[in-house]
This record gives structure tokens, sequence and C-alpha cells, in this order.
């Protein structure tokens, strides 16, 4: 069974969709083994998206998910990280796949309602980045 790490980002949280997008993530199959709703600060989001420190995008994009509350998962099932990629849709979502929640729910580039991993070894930072092991519910 593989784990992935997903954010619902703070426009969709303002938004009302948490209810809509966990049925999504349900409804596909995935099984959630931890969830928690934090607001972050700009040092957490830095340190979270230290990969992108030199695109020029980083500073509005840190900046953003600290704008409100995310909600934080881990969800498994075989294939996790690449179902849950497709599921999303592409980043930006006018060039996301119909049905897909980026498609469905993103305002734009920046605010496409969620974040996912998009391989094994990131899923492992992202989520050993939130959650303890005793938060992890198998």
């Amino acid at each position: 069974m593989e784990k992935t790490f997903a954010i619902i980002k703070p426009d969709a949280v303002e938004r009302n969709l948490i209810g809509k997008i966990l049925e999504r993530i349900e409804g596909n199959g995935f099984r959630i083994v931890a969830m928690k709703r934090v607001l972050l600060t700009l040092p957490i989001a830095q340190g979270f998206y230290h990969v992108h420190k030199e695109r020029p995008f980083f500073k509005d994009l840190t900046e953003y998910m600290c704008t409100g509350p995310v909600v934080l998962l881990v969800f498994e099932k075989e294939g996790a990280i690449k179902a849950w990629r497709e599921l999303m849709g592409a980043t930006n979502p006018a060039d996301a796949d119909a049905g897909t929640i980026r498609k469905d729910f993103a305002i734009d580039l920046e605010k496409n309602s969620v974040h996912g991993s998009d391989a094994r070894d990131t899923a492992a930072f992202e989520i050993s980045y939130f959650f303890s092991q005793t938060e992890i519910l198998s």
C-alpha cells in the first residue's frame, strides 16, 4: 500500500470545498490515514516548499499558503501517488482534464485548490514534515 500527501489549500477551505474534495478522495478508493486543519506560518511554508526557493513564484506561493487554514492529509492505496496526481489534474486548471479536482474547483494557477506529492521521496518528506508516525493510523 503506497501513501501520499495532500493539502487542501486556503482557497478551497475558504470556499467550503473540504467535504467535496474528501468525497472525491474516498470515492476514488483512497483511505485517509491522517488529517488535520492548520494555519501555516511563513517559515513553515518556506521550509515545506524549499525545493522551489530559487523559482520566481516561491514568495507568492509561500505567502498565499499562509492566507488561511489548510487541511493536511495522508492517504493510501495501491499506486497512490500517480492516482492522486491524476485525480488532482494539471497544476494549471486551464490545462486540467474534465472531472479533475483542479478543473472543477481551482480559481487559477496559484489558487488551484490542492497540492499533492509528485514522487515517493517527496511524499516521504512531505508526510514527515507535518505528521509524526503516531498520527498516521493505517
